[in-house]
Order: structure tokens, then C-alpha cells, then sequence
């Protein structure tokens, strides 16, 4: 899927929703972590079976998902 090779879906595994490496911890998990100020560190050190590029892979893949693509005006016809 689009180079995220960390982030897996299995309806089976949290209802299916964007998890990593098909472990029961959830993308929106790790975004929310930092988005509360914890850092890659604390976050490795409170789930020592992630990795940093697990959390790495979150951020891109969130970002990945706001992505917005911004098209010029039309010009008002005369």
C-alpha cells in the first residue's frame, strides 16, 4: 500500500483499523501519543515491541491521509 510497508489492516486484528506490523496497537494510538508531547523515545520505552520506524511509519501514514491537493481558481467567465 503505497510504500507502508509497517502498516498492516486485518479485520480480525482492532476491527480491522490501521495497525502495526498486525500487532494490536493502532496508528491512531502512536499519533495520538505525540500529539499528547510524548516523545519517539518514551513511546519506544512505554512499548518496547515497537520500533522507531514503526513510529516513523505512523506519522508518514498519517500525514499521508490529511494530504490535500489545492487546485487553482477557474477564471470567472467575461
Amino acid at each position: 500500500m503505497l510504500g507502508f510497508e509497517r502498516i498492516t489492516f486485518d479485520s480480525n486484528i482492532m476491527g480491522g483499523r490501521a495497525c502495526i506490523r498486525g500487532m494490536r496497537l493502532t496508528v491512531s494510538l502512536v499519533v495520538n501519543l505525540m500529539a499528547s508531547g510524548m516523545s519517539v523515545a518514551e513511546i519506544l520505552q512505554a512499548y518496547p515491541y515497537l520500533e522507531a520506524e514503526d513510529v516513523n511509519e505512523c506519522l508518514r501514514y498519517a500525514a499521508w491521509l490529511t494530504e490535500e491537493t489545492v487546485y487553482p481558481a477557474e477564471p470567472a467567465s467575461a
